[in-house]
């Protein structure tokens, strides 16, 4: 971090404070705090000898929140996660999280890390050891016997019992998690714990969320069905992965409480798995039997019923497989706007704002505002006409912590 004083003039400005956009905007970083981003006529003084870049009218936008990463997965078949050895795994950990933050997500939550991997993660990066994006680390998935994640690798950690599930969550904080991340419910491919069969009881799931919250740490879960969202808001869950079933009591319970909660329909694993299911030797017959083309549209259905309720979306879903693999991430953004029918401001909404303040609820990160950490991203082009825009790195220049992520793209300034 400097200590340089640095104007971005000509911007189309999205501060995501609000939906609409600056058409002649500026903002000022100061080290590694905006100072001010608004209208160019509204610009207070600035220190003598700031430096001033002219981005000619391209669109700035605050950095993006990954809510759902898994940044040791290494793109391997969605048969096979966690099956990647230690050393293996952590390489491309390393080369994974550079690439996120040269996507435009300055910050990230994990949803379960393989081996400990994430923690090492988080503190390489904070150290400037490595790029990466700001990283609330997750340790392995918790699960129970019998769960979705009931497999050998190095993915999971199974326990059975309220003392047997505390005792781990210790243990996770112990090795210096931010969050937990819990499987309540299974998958359709999964015989033994498909979406609807509860991995837990409630005192299980109660269990882990007091120990978790009484130790500063959240809780993400794996959700699919109705039954496994209300039994995780009840609890006191923080994240919510997926929700795709919900009934109308699921619904309320989740607007009851939308302004401590966030949910992420991670619908990637749906659609591709729809899309590529014959790469991975599934029939696409199979697929429909398995019930993913149903899934789909029940969290199509779900999604609507949130958005109307007033529960605070955001972007990020099991990036990391071979089918949605690393790199892809601004995809939710496309299926938000194509599939959930959002505006092309309210997926930009999800990914910046809300995934900022599941981040940080005190609202550091997601909005160009006073105060706000300078975690920024240049487009060249306008995600309000095309969010599919987002998918190309070679159009961003990242910001993160007031630096320029990658120093062959950073534009050119000059002394004001």
């Amino acid at each position: 971090m400097t200590s340089r004083d640095l104007i971005l003039t000509d911007a189309k400005l999205f501060t995501a404070a609000r939906d609409s956009v600056i058409a002649s905007g500026v903002v000022w970083v100061s080290g590694n705090t905006i100072r001010y981003a608004g209208p160019k006529n509204e610009l207070p003084p600035t220190p003598p000898g700031c430096e001033t870049l002219d981005v000619a009218g391209k669109f700035v936008m605050p950095g993006m929140t990954q809510t759902h990463a898994h940044l040791s997965f290494a793109d391997a078949s969605p048969f096979a996660i966690g099956a990647t050895p230690v050393e293996e795994a952590t390489i491309t950990a390393v080369k994974n999280a550079a690439l996120m933050l040269s996507c435009g997500f300055t910050c990230a939550i994990s949803f379960g890390s393989t081996y400990r991997i994430d923690v090492a993660l988080r503190d390489a990066i904070n150290a400037g050891r490595i790029n990466g994006p700001r990283l609330l680390a997750a340790g392995r998935d918790l699960g129970a016997t019998g769960s979705n994640v009931d497999a050998p690798g190095g993915l999971s950690q199974i326990e059975d019992g309220p003392w047997a599930l505390r005792k781990a969550v210790r243990e996770q904080r112990k090795q210096r998690v931010d969050v937990v991340k819990i499987f309540i419910d299974g998958e359709a491919i999964n015989p033994v714990n498909p979406p609807g069969e509860l991995s837990f009881c409630n005192e299980e799931v109660a269990a882990i969320v007091d120990e978790a919250h009484r130790r500063k740490l959240r809780v993400a879960c794996h959700a699919r069905s109705a039954a496994a969202v209300k039994q995780a808001v009840r609890a006191g869950v923080d994240y919510v992965g997926h929700a795709n079933y919900l009934d109308d009591e699921a619904v309320e319970l989740l607007a009851q409480h939308r302004n401590r909660i966030f949910v992420g329909p991670a619908i990637a694993w749906e659609v591709q798995y729809l899309a590529q299911c014959e790469s991975l030797g599934v029939s696409r017959a199979t697929v429909r039997q398995q019930g993913y083309e149903a899934e789909i549209d029940a969290t199509i259905a779900s999604m609507a019923k949130l958005r109307s309720a007033g529960v605070r979306l955001v972007v990020g879903g099991d990036y990391g497989i071979s089918i949605a693999p690393h790199g892809t991430y601004a995809k939710d953004l496309e299926y938000f706007v194509s599939l959930f029918g959002m505006s092309n401001a309210e997926a930009l909404l999800c990914a910046t704002r809300n995934g900022g303040l599941a981040f940080d609820p005190r609202g550091s990160v997601g909005t160009l505002a006073p105060g706000s950490l300078a975690d920024l991203v240049v487009v060249d082009g306008d995600p309000l006409t095309d969010i599919r825009i987002l998918q190309d790195r070679g159009r961003l220049v990242v910001m993160k912590d007031g630096r320029w992520c990658h120093t062959d793209a950073r534009p050119s300034t000059r002394p004001n």
